[in-house]
């Protein structure tokens, strides 16, 4: 699926290259050339990665790294470290930074493409179009198809986003504001009500089928995604 990935890279001809060969793969790209830059862009809008240069001028890719962990709001976003540095000490400091992978320059096209995917399929997998299937539910983001024991359910597109974001991230229990986050985005203000609504539009689809019940209401604390008894 397209992601929203922020390139912080100081360089304008590079930056060039980068966001192109993106845009290319089909995502959408932010920009910035500096990390305090940046920083007004993800408090604008939170992406779904972000490729940061090691040398930036001010603040450097490093230190940005630790303070996008360091914040509640940005701890769990995928990072990938961009740098002309190909020493192992290097390398270690940049993942003890926070950093989920590390690039060295110069790369290809198609290697940046590949370490993304890997890192989305590690850390944001409701972001890649992998197949998705438990006890028989099946969702394929790249056709937008959902099926129960092989028969079409129909879902609206934000049933579908919460189920599949649901689907990639089972057995742990999230509120309705992480739900908000995460399948709304940060930025879309609506009620915590909203989600419930949805949740019971999910839940009528899916028992057709039987699978209802791999959505469980966690009395207090959110809803979770579980093949076990609630």
């Amino acid at each position: 699926m397209p992601a929203t990935i922020l390139v912080v890279e100081d360089e304008p001809a590079i930056q060039e290259l980068i966001a192109a060969a993106l845009q290319h793969a089909g995502h959408r790209v932010m920009r910035a050339f500096s990390a305090e830059e940046a920083a007004g862009l993800v408090n604008a809008t939170l992406p779904d990665m972000a490729l940061i240069d090691w040398m930036l001028p001010g603040m450097s890719g490093i230190q940005y790294a630790r303070k996008l962990r360091g914040d509640e709001r940005t701890r769990d976003l995928p990072i990938i470290l961009l740098t002309a540095r190909g020493e192992e000490q290097d390398k270690v400091a940049g993942l003890e930074a926070g950093a989920d992978d590390y690039l060295t320059k110069p790369f290809s096209p198609r290697e940046l493409a590949a370490r993304i995917k890997a890192v989305l399929r590690r850390r944001a997998p409701q972001m890649t179009e992998d197949c998705v299937e438990v006890d028989g539910l099946r969702v394929d983001p790249a056709t937008h198809r959902v099926s129960g024991n092989g028969r079409q359910l129909e879902l609206g597109p934000t049933e579908f986003r919460l189920l599949h974001f649901f689907m990639t991230h089972p057995e742990r229990v999230f509120n309705r504001t992480l739900l908000l986050d995460q399948v709304w985005g940060d930025h879309v203000f609506v009620e915590e009500r909203t989600v419930d609504v949805h949740i019971r539009r999910l839940r009528a689809v899916l028992e057709t089928t039987g699978h209802d019940r791999l959505i469980q209401t966690v009395r207090g604390s959110g809803y979770r995604f579980s093949a076990l008894p609630g």
